[in-house]
C-alpha cells in the first residue's frame, strides 16, 4: 500500500482559492439545507413508525419502512460518485433532490404499507444522493486545506437535525399526522432545488449524453448494487421474519458481502474507468479513514438508541421527555464536530482530533456502563457529554485521511465509497438491533407517543 505522507498541504493545496461571494454561500445553503432534509427524514420516522404500521395496517413490515429507505441510499452511493464525475455535479444534485421529493409525495399520500415502502425506496436513492453530493460538491468549492470549518458545518447540521427528529416525529404522531412528516419536505426541496439550479456553477464535462453512458462501471455498480441489497436484506430479516440462524438471514447476508468484496476486486482488476479507483482503496492513510469511518458508524448509533430507553424503562419518562433528556448529546456531537472542523482549518492537522475523538468515545462507553436507576442528573447529563464531544470530533475528522493523500480528481469517487461505508456500518446496527429486546420496549414505549394525552 502507499505510505504518501497524509498532510492538508496535500494534492489540492495549491488550488486557487475560490471566491466566497453570494453564489458560493447560496449554494452552500442548498448543501446544508439538503442535508437537513435527509437527516431530518432518517431520523423522524423511526420515532412515528408505530403510527404509520398501525395506519396502514402493516404488521411485520414495519421494518421495511425503514430498510427501503437505507437500502436503495446506500447502494446507489458509489453509482452516484461516479455518475458526478461523468456527467456533472450539477445534473445529479438536482436529479437526486427531485427524486428525494418524488418519494416524500408518494409516501405522504401513501395508502398502504406496500406504497409507502415503494416510495420509501424512490426517497432513498435521492437522499443517498444528497448526501454524496453535498460533500463532493463542498469538496469542490473549497479547498481541502481549509475545509474544516464547512465539514464541521455539515457535521453541525446533521447532527442538529439528527436530534431535533425523533422529538419532530413524536410530536407529529401524537398532534397531527404522520403525513406531514413527508408533505414538510416538498417546500423545502423546492427552496434547495433553486438553489443548486441558479447558485451551483461547476464545471460541467464535455460529451455527448451517449459516450458518457458508455464510461459508467455499470458492471462494478451492479455487484455491489445487488451485494448491499442482499446484505441489508439479510439483516432486515434476522429477528424479525426469520431466526438470525436461519438460512434465510445467513445465505443473503454472506452472499451479499461475499459481493461486496467481489466489488473491490473487481474495481481493482477489470474497468477502465471504476467507480472507486484502486487507487483510493491501496493508500493506507485513506484505509485509516475508512476504518476509523466503518467504526464510527457502528459505535456512534447506540448512543442515541440506548439512552432515551434506558430514561424511559429504568427513569420511568415519557417518549417526548427523554427526547428532551438526550439533547447533551444532540448539543456536544453538534459542538464537537465544529471544533474538530475548525482546529483541522487552523492546525492543518487532523491526527490529534481523530485520536481525541477515540479517546472521548472510549472513556464515555465505560463510565456510560456505570448508570443505574437511581443515577443522578448530572450523571447521566455529565456521562452523555463526554461521549457525545467523541462523536462530534470525529464526525467530521474521519473524512480527511481519507482525502489528504489523495489528487483532488479521485475527490468525488473517495467520497462515494467514504459515504457508503458510513451508510452500511450505520445500516449493520440498526438492523441488528432490531430484534434487541431494547427494541421491543422502545417499540411499546414510542407507541405511547400515539395515544392521546388525557
Amino acid at each position: 500500500m502507499s505510505s504518501r505522507t497524509p498532510t492538508l498541504q496535500g494534492p489540492d493545496a495549491s488550488s486557487e482559492k475560490p471566491a466566497k461571494g453570494a453564489a458560493f454561500w447560496f449554494t452552500f445553503m442548498a448543501v446544508i439545507m439538503s442535508i437537513l432534509l435527509s437527516a431530518l427524514d432518517l431520523t423522524a420516522v423511526g420515532t412515528a413508525l408505530p403510527t404509520i404500521t398501525s395506519d396502514l395496517n402493516g404488521g411485520d413490515d414495519f421494518s421495511w419502512v425503514g430498510a427501503a429507505y437505507s437500502l436503495s441510499s446506500t447502494a446507489f452511493l458509489p453509482l452516484s460518485g461516479s455518475l458526478a464525475d461523468i456527467f456533472g455535479r450539477r445534473p445529479v444534485m438536482l436529479g437526486s433532490i427531485l427524486f428525494f421529493a418524488l418519494g416524500s409525495a408518494l409516501a405522504g399520500a401513501a395508502q398502504n404499507m406496500n406504497m409507502l415502502i415503494a416510495a420509501r425506496t424512490v426517497q432513498g436513492l435521492g437522499g443517498g444522493g444528497i448526501l454524496n453530493l453535498s460533500e463532493i460538491i463542498t469538496s469542490d468549492l473549497v479547498p481541502l486545506a481549509e475545509r474544516g470549518m464547512y465539514q464541521g458545518m455539515i457535521g453541525l447540521a446533521w447532527a442538529f437535525a439528527s436530534a431535533i427528529g425523533p422529538p419532530i416525529g413524536g410530536a407529529f404522531a401524537q398532534k397531527a399526522s404522520w403525513r406531514w412528516l413527508f408533505y414538510m419536505n416538498l417546500p423545502l426541496t423546492g427552496i434547495a432545488f433553486g438553489l443548486v439550479w441558479i447558485f451551483l456553477r461547476v464545471r460541467t464535462p464535455e460529451g455527448s449524453i451517449k459516450g458518457k453512458l458508455a464510461r459508467v462501471d455499470w458492471l462494478g455498480n451492479f455487484i455491489v448494487i445487488a451485494g448491499a441489497t442482499l446484505a441489508i436484506v439479510g439483516l432486515t430479516f434476522g429477528g424479525i421474519r426469520f431466526p438470525w440462524s436461519s438460512a434465510q438471514v445467513l445465505a443473503p447476508l454472506i452472499i451479499g458481502l461475499a459481493l461486496i468484496g467481489l466489488f473491490i476486486w473487481y474495481e481493482a482488476k477489470i474497468p477502465a474507468e471504476p467507480s472507486i479507483p484502486w487507487e483510493v482503496l491501496s493508500n493506507r492513510t485513506s484505509v485509516g479513514g475508512y476504518i476509523g469511518t466503518l467504526i464510527h458508524g457502528l459505535v456512534s448509533i447506540a448512543v442515541v438508541y440506548y439512552l432515551p430507553i434506558y430514561f424511559q424503562a429504568a427513569l420511568g419518562k415519557s417518549p417526548i421527555i427523554s427526547g428532551v433528556d438526550i439533547l447533551p448529546t444532540a448539543m456536544f456531537i453538534s459542538a464537537g464536530a465544529l471544533v474538530a472542523g475548525a482546529t483541522t482549518q487552523i492546525l492543518n492537522k487532523y491526527r490529534p482530533q481523530n485520536a481525541l475523538g477515540w479517546v472521548f468515545i472510549l472513556v464515555g462507553f465505560g463510565i456510560l456502563s456505570l448508570l443505574k436507576a437511581d443515577s443522578s442528573m448530572g450523571q447521566w447529563v455529565g456521562y452523555q457529554i463526554i461521549v457525545a464531544a467523541g462523536f462530534g470530533l470525529l464526525y467530521p475528522a474521519t473524512v480527511f485521511p481519507v482525502l489528504a493523500p489523495l489528487p483532488v480528481e479521485r475527490n468525488a469517487t473517495a467520497l462515494a465509497f467514504f459515504a457508503f461505508v458510513r451508510s452500511f456500518a450505520q445500516n449493520v446496527r440498526n438492523h441488528y438491533l432490531i430484534d434487541d429486546p431494547a427494541e421491543r420496549a422502545q417499540k411499546k414505549a414510542s407507541r405511547r407517543i400515539c395515544q392521546p394525552v388525557p
